[in-house]
């Protein structure tokens, strides 16, 4: 017992802020471990001092230096939660160590806010990225976030609205249980614009007037609708992707709830707005050149009652730039410069990431394989060839559409 090392965790207030047992190790320890603004907090212990900087590998390294020494190694809050702690005990043993808590910076945000942190999801951009826990904070209720130097809570802020996600009250909690603490409060669009410390932590609240499912009318499929059901401008009637082809293009697209969807050459819309029936807690993003196009989109999306869709002016790649990665995307026709389109599309989609592409020629099939089978050596083809029964009195006879031809490919994780 008497060579154990132990992790006790301290509040803005320092020492005076530990009580009995914590407080008599940290003042009889010879060595103390710890971030900078850790040790900061001791000013008037004389003990050595090892500061242990972002790399771990570095705090377990001098541990084992450490000899006999009576160690503390000072976190701040709770070194267990998102704390070094765990990370020691892993590592080193946790027969090693004991560990005293303090009521960790998480805890105080939500007690300052006066909210319920029981069911929320929290995380640490310090250890993982926004994009690669978005899925886990669009679809909670509450969000609590330890942000990072990279993504502080304006660029979180930024990122989030940039997707879509605009339905998050947001709450930024500072330097907690300093003299200078402060909690700022506000729309997401609010957060953006402001500056704040680097001890911070932000909490997102979902608004109560945001539903978690996409209410549709009753009328209308979650996919594989009639195309009659979409509004198309009578130049372009009945070059809408047929219902079939769309079901099975969204198969290949394999839509999550969460997903991040785009749909290049989205035309009256229809692929794009089946996928947001699908990807409820997800957002869609339909990139179209043609102006009258892009507005019979944003018309269908309003019929539909759809909320988690972009309408998107321009030409692709062009646009690109700004739009979240993409989960999947759907190319519904490529009329030029195929290989540097998908090229494109392919650098920015996400790791494990679909690529489908919809086309209708045996030129435009030629030219799109040979630039797919650039991007990745696997293709997935398929040829739909669909015919629509008709009834003509007592019978009924089959009308044959034209086909079409439905190639994926996946991004290597």
């Amino acid at each position: 017992m008497e060579h154990k090392v132990h992790i006790i965790g301290i509040g803005t207030d320092g020492i005076g802020g530990l009580a009995g047992k914590p407080r008599e190790l940290l003042q009889a320890a010879e060595l103390i471990l710890g971030a900078e603004a850790a040790l900061a907090l001791i000013p008037e212990l004389t003990a050595e001092r090892l500061v242990l900087s972002g790399n771990l590998h570095d705090a377990v390294r001098k541990l084992e230096a450490s000899g006999h020494r009576r160690t503390v190694v000072l976190a701040g809050g709770d070194p267990l939660f998102y704390g070094v702690a765990r990370y020691l005990c892993e590592k080193l043993g946790s027969e090693r160590f004991e560990v005293w808590p303090h009521v960790s910076t998480m805890q105080l945000a939500f007690a300052r806010i006066k909210e319920s942190w029981e069911e929320a999801y929290l995380t640490n951009l310090a250890t993982h990225s926004l994009d690669s826990v978005l899925d886990r904070v669009r679809t909670a209720e509450t969000v609590g976030i330890f942000t990072s130097d990279e993504e502080t809570p304006p660029i979180v802020a930024r990122q989030l609205l940039a997707r879509g996600i605009d339905y998050f009250h947001a709450f930024v909690c500072e330097n907690l249980g300093a003299p200078n603490e402060r909690v700022t409060q506000g729309e997401l669009e609010e957060i953006q614009e402001m500056d704040f410390d680097a001890l911070n932590v932000m909490i997102l609240k979902r608004k109560p007037d945001r539903p978690d499912l996409q209410k549709t009318l009753s009328r209308f499929r979650r996919f594989g609708n009639l195309d009659d059901a979409f509004i198309q401008s009578r130049p372009k009637s009945g070059l809408i992707t047929g219902a079939e082809v769309r079901a099975i293009a969204l198969a290949k697209l394999d839509v999550q709830h969460s997903s991040v969807i785009w749909d290049i050459g989205a035309g009256a819309g229809a692929v794009a707005i089946e996928a947001a029936q699908l990807a409820t807690s997800g957002m869609v993003y339909a990139i179209e050149q043609d102006v009258a196009d892009y507005h019979l989109i944003v018309a269908n999306a309003q019929t539909f009652g759809i909320k988690n869709l972009t309408a998107v002016h321009g030409m692709a790649p062009a646009v690109f730039d700004g739009l979240p990665a993409p989960d999947a995307v759907f190319v519904g026709g490529i009329r030029r410069e195929v290989a540097r389109l998908l090229e494109s599309v392919f650098r920015v989609l996400r790791p494990g990431g679909r690529l489908v592409v919809n086309v209708a020629s045996l030129e435009a099939l030629s030219a799109t394989y040979a630039a797919m089978k650039l991007l990745a050596p696997t293709i997935d083809g398929t040829l739909v060839n669909i015919a629509r029964g008709n009834e003509q009195l007592e019978t009924m006879r089959f009308e044959a559409l034209n086909p079409t031809f439905l190639l994926t490919i996946v991004k290597p994780i």
